[in-house]
C-alpha cells in the first residue's frame, strides 16, 4: 500500500505490531535518603515520588519522536525536554505524511514513542484503530482547548495553526476578502494551494470546508483549478513560489509560516476570510508500542508546560492551552472559524484526498 495520505490510511499502519507487543510501565523510582533510614511516612514518600523532579530523576535511557515540525519549535521543546530531563531524545521530523509513510514501514518494529501531527482527523484515527496508549493523568490537560484534545487522554492539540489567504505585500495591494475571490479572473494563474496527501493542515482545509459547505463545496476547488490556482507540494513548497514573487498568493496558507518570513523581512502577511477558516491543531500522542512509555509520558508532560507553551507562542503558532496566549500574532479568539465536523472529516478524509487529486492532476 502507498502511504502517501495524511489521515485515515495512517491508522491502521501499525494494528499488527500492535497486537504483538507488551507495554512497559510506569517505573516507580525508588530512593533512599543519604542519611540512612527514613522517617517519612509511606504517605509522604509517595507523594514525593510523584512529583515532577521526582519523576524526571528517575527516568533513564531515550526518547524516540517524530514530530510534524516546526523544525525550529521542535529543535527548541527536544532541547528543553533534555534540560529537564537528561534524556537522549532521538527525532524524525517531516510532514504528516512522511511520518506516517514512516511508521508503515516501521510497522514490523515500530521504534517511536511519541509523534506529533499537523492534522487532528490523524490523531483520531490512530485512536480509533486502537494504536494510541492513553494518559489521562498528563499535567496541564485540563488547561488544552478540550475541542481539539481527546478526554480518554488519547491525543493532546498542543498547539494550532490557523489556514488563511497569505499573499506577497509586494503584488497584492488588496488581497482576497473571501475564499471565493480566489477564483476571480484578477488572480489567474497567480495563486498556490498545498497538496493535501502531503500536508494534513491542507487536508483539514479542504474536507473542513467540504464538512460545512456539502457537496457543493467542491464547486469552490473546481473554480480554483478553472482559474489556474496549482497544487505546489506541501506548505513550504506552495509558500515559497509567493515569497520570491513568482506566485502572488497562497490559499490556505499555514499562518505560522506567514508571521515568520514576515518578521524575518519577507513581504508576506496574511488575512483570514470573512466567511471563517479552519483551525488545525497539532496532536501528540503516545503510541501504543512505545518502547519508553515512562518517557514518553514525561514528554508529553513537558510538552502541556508552562515552559513549552511559551515556546509555542514565541514560535508563531496558537497555544494548545487555553490560558496561554501568543503576542506576535492573531490569537484564537479573533480568527473567524467555519463551524467544522471533525468526525465527517476523519471518516471522509481519505476520497476527499483522492478526488481532490484527480482534479488537480
Amino acid at each position: 500500500m502507498k502511504w502517501n495520505n495524511p489521515r485515515k490510511q495512517g491508522a491502521m499502519l501499525l494494528l499488527s505490531a500492535v497486537m504483538s507487543m507488551s507495554l512497559a510501565g510506569c517505573g516507580t523510582g525508588n530512593s533512599t535518603s543519604a542519611g540512612g533510614a527514613s522517617t517519612s511516612t509511606p504517605e509522604a514518600t509517595d507523594a514525593a515520588a510523584s512529583t515532577p523532579e521526582a519523576t524526571a530523576a528517575a527516568l533513564s535511557g531515550k526518547l524516540v519522536l517524530y514530530s510534524a515540525g516546526p523544525q525550529g519549535l521542535a529543535d527548541d521543546i527536544v532541547n528543553g525536554f533534555k534540560a529537564k530531563t537528561g534524556l537522549t531524545v532521538e527525532m524524525f521530523q517531516g510532514t504528516t505524511g512522511k511520518i506516517l509513510a514512516r511508521m508503515e514501514a516501521e510497522k514490523a518494529n515500530p521504534v517511536a514513542d511519541v509523534v506529533i501531527l499537523a492534522s487532528l482527523p490523524s490523531a483520531q484515527a490512530l485512536k480509533a484503530d486502537g494504536l494510541t496508549l492513553p494518559y489521562p493523568e498528563a499535567a496541564n490537560k485540563e488547561k488544552l482547548n478540550q475541542d481539539w484534545s481527546d478526554a480518554e487522554g488519547n491525543y493532546f492539540s498542543s498547539s494550532a495553526s490557523a489556514l488563511g489567504i497569505v499573499y506577497n505585500t509586494k503584488l497584492v495591494a488588496n488581497p482576497p476578502k473571501t475564499w471565493a475571490e480566489l477564483a476571480d479572473a484578477e488572480w489567474n494563474d497567480a495563486v498556490n494551494i498545498p497538496d493535501p496527501t502531503l500536508s494534513g493542515s491542507a487536508l483539514d482545509f479542504i474536507t473542513g470546508y467540504l464538512s460545512v459547505n456539502g457537496e457543493q463545496g467542491w464547486d469552490l476547488f473546481k473554480n480554483y483549478k478553472a482559474n489556474g490556482v496549482a497544487m505546489a507540494g506541501a506548505n513550504q513548497e506552495a509558500l515559497d513560489p509567493v515569497v520570491t514573487g513568482a506566485k502572488s498568493i497562497v490559499a490556505a496558507g499555514v499562518d505560522y509560516m506567514a508571521y515568520k518570513a514576515k518578521a524575518k523581512g519577507e513581504p508576506l502577511d496574511i488575512v483570514y476570510p470573512e466567511e471563517g477558516t479552519v483551525i488545525s491543531p497539532r496532536p501528540a500522542a503516545i503510541l501504543k508500542t512505545s518502547p519508553n512509555v515512562d518517557n514518553a509520558k514525561a514528554f508529553i508532560d513537558y510538552l502541556l508546560s508552562d515552559e513549552a507553551q511559551q515556546l509555542v507562542a514565541d514560535a508563531y503558532l496558537i497555544p494548545g492551552r487555553e490560558d496561554i496566549e501568543a503576542s506576535n500574532r492573531t490569537n484564537l479568539k479573533d480568527i473567524p472559524q467555519l463551524k467544522v465536523d471533525w468526525a465527517w472529516m476523519s471518516e471522509h478524509g481519505n476520497e476527499t484526498a483522492s478526488k481532490f487529486a484527480e482534479i488537480y492532476k
